[in-house]
């Protein structure tokens, strides 16, 4: 499946931003719901998980620092996902990833993630 983001920019701190992905191209012959996620790095560390949808139930996961500021909505059942980040913080900097997995459940090791979008950039300003 191909995965492609939009949606980043610079926003000063506090303020909102929403990142979507779209998906394309699935193989036939993978399962038509999947799970579908973002996540974020920075220079120099590890990729790490934000949220994520399950495409087993619809259930919905999200880091510690996102429960209360980020909600995704979406899913494979419209080809899409998107991430409505509010009271951003200059931490939040970083470059947003999309990423879709067919098997088994959601899990937070980018890892065991196989497709992956080019990522946006997401700039929050002090």
């Amino acid at each position: 499946v191909q995965l492609v983001e939009t949606g980043g920019g610079l926003v000063q701190a506090g303020g909102s931003l929403t990142l979507s992905c779209t998906a394309s191209d699935r193989d036939e012959r993978m399962p038509s719901r999947y799970n579908m996620g973002w996540f974020r790095q920075v220079p120099g560390k590890e990729r790490e998980f934000v949220a994520a949808i399950s495409g087993t139930d619809g259930s919905i996961d999200y880091a510690d620092f996102a429960k209360d500021r980020f909600i995704l909505t979406g899913g494979s059942a419209e080809s899409a996902v998107h991430l409505l980040m509010n009271a951003l913080l200059p931490e939040d900097t970083a470059v947003y990833y999309c990423a879709a997995k067919f098997s088994n459940n959601v899990v937070f090791s980018p890892h065991l993630w196989p497709s992956w979008g080019r990522g946006t950039q997401v700039t929050v300003s002090s």
